[in-house]
């Protein structure tokens, strides 16, 4: 008997039973689905943040106000003495290895234009942000250094502002009013979309540190050159371990900090954060592929126990086919090969559905996903793998039959 003869007669036994052969799959096509829709969103989610820490900078480190204590309390994150300028220029002139270095100020406001008032973020920067931060400009141009310590009214806005505030169309030269401040649109930036927290990054408009500390933000008495934040950029390779504390002495010494006394600054790698957070999202993504794995575990039970059920029905066919000259392999080979084929089209009807239901995924909640080409044969194989493993044994008991027990068998 032929593999092709073993094939034929397969299916033909499956089609005798059709409700019987889908129960039977329906383990297999709900493990391969979940297997292929679960890889699909953690290989999507690892190549968004690979994509956000490159955007980042991997050797980027950040430094914000600490808490202030008083009487043993803290007053809460960001809650000490702000940054500033000074800060900024001890780091660039203390700390080796760095490429840029820029500050921010951070004012929540509305922005209006064509008669559209759009609540945002708007952010004072120094020139050199667009190669710190790795995010350059679309159309236009960034203002220059001497621009920005002028204390020029520029602004450089993101594709969310372009979209809702000028409704896309080209905001190159026009005015748009800053909590009735008004800044001339010079620049666009790429687009970003949303952030590992679901943020918008291109709703935001940057604009010279000194406009924004003197127009917007308002100068602090105690702090006139004040500054959020202090993002720092170092050369691919340095030793960010090292830098790091580099960072913490100077700023110790900048903020008057004696020894033994609490930090009331924090300095932090927002890549090192958000890896940290993926690799977690990942540890999860693994169980939950894991549980989906399970379903074809108990999917392949489902074959045996199904084979070895119809091993019982047809054991007087088995004896017929012996009696007249079939071997026990061509028996053998002939539930072997049903088994198989049981699990192939699960497999394959599986892989439909977990495709499809990735690609619904990525359409309707907006979650990247990523489809790879392997899952395709990993998903055939594991199946024709479950269909030999599980199969094998009601074949064998098949092809053990004695002739004369099965035709005596009621």
């Amino acid at each position: 008997m032929s593999f092709l003869d073993s094939v034929v007669a397969a299916l033909k036994a499956l089609r005798q039973n059709m409700l019987r052969s889908f129960l039977t799959i329906l383990g297999i096509i709900i493990g391969v689905a979940s297997v292929i829709v679960m890889s699909s969103i953690n290989a999507g989610a690892q190549q968004k943040v690979e994509a956000q820490i490159a955007s980042l900078g991997s050797t980027m480190l950040s430094v914000a106000p600490g808490a202030s204590r008083r009487g043993g309390r803290s007053s809460g994150a960001n809650s000490a003495p702000q940054l500033s300028e000074r800060d900024l220029t001890a780091i660039q002139e203390q700390v080796p290895q760095i490429i840029g270095a820029i500050g921010e100020v951070r004012v929540s406001t509305t922005a209006v234009a064509s008669g559209v008032d759009w609540p945002t973020t708007v952010t004072g920067v120094h020139a050199q942000y667009p190669s710190v931060r790795n995010w350059q400009v679309a159309d236009g141009r960034f203002f220059s250094e001497q621009e920005a310590s002028s204390g020029r009214r520029f602004a450089v806005i993101g594709q969310t502002i372009v979209g809702e505030v000028f409704g896309g169309t080209n905001p190159l030269g026009a005015q748009i009013r800053i909590s009735n401040v008004p800044f001339e649109v010079i620049g666009v930036l790429d687009a970003k979309g949303k952030n590992q927290f679901g943020r918008d990054e291109d709703d935001l408009i940057l604009a010279p540190v000194t406009a924004v500390r003197a127009r917007l933000a308002g100068r602090d008495a105690t702090v006139p050159d004040q500054l959020d934040a202090i993002r720092i950029l170092f050369a691919e390779g340095a030793d960010l371990v090292r830098a790091e504390a580099d960072v913490l002495n100077v700023m110790r010494v900048q903020r008057r900090i004696r020894p033994g006394q609490s930090d009331n600054f924090r300095v932090y790698n927002v890549a090192e954060f958000i890896r940290a957070r993926n690799e977690t999202a990942q540890t999860f993504g693994v169980l939950l592929a894991a549980t989906a794995a399970i379903s074809l575990l108990v999917g392949g039970i489902g074959i045996m126990n199904i084979m070895l059920v119809s091993v019982t029905e047809r054991t007087r066919e088995i004896g017929l086919r012996l009696a007249i000259g079939a071997r026990k392999r061509d028996i053998l080979s002939q539930f072997l090969v049903e088994a198989v084929l049981l699990c192939l089209i699960g497999g394959m009807v599986g892989l439909g559905i977990g495709l499809s239901a990735s690609g619904l995924v990525a359409g309707l909640a907006d979650w990247d996903v990523v489809i790879d080409a392997s899952l395709v044969f990993i998903a055939i194989g594991a199946s024709a793998g479950i269909g030999i493993f599980f199969g094998f044994f009601p074949a064998r008991r098949a092809a053990q039959l004695s002739p004369i027990d099965a035709l005596r068998y009621e």
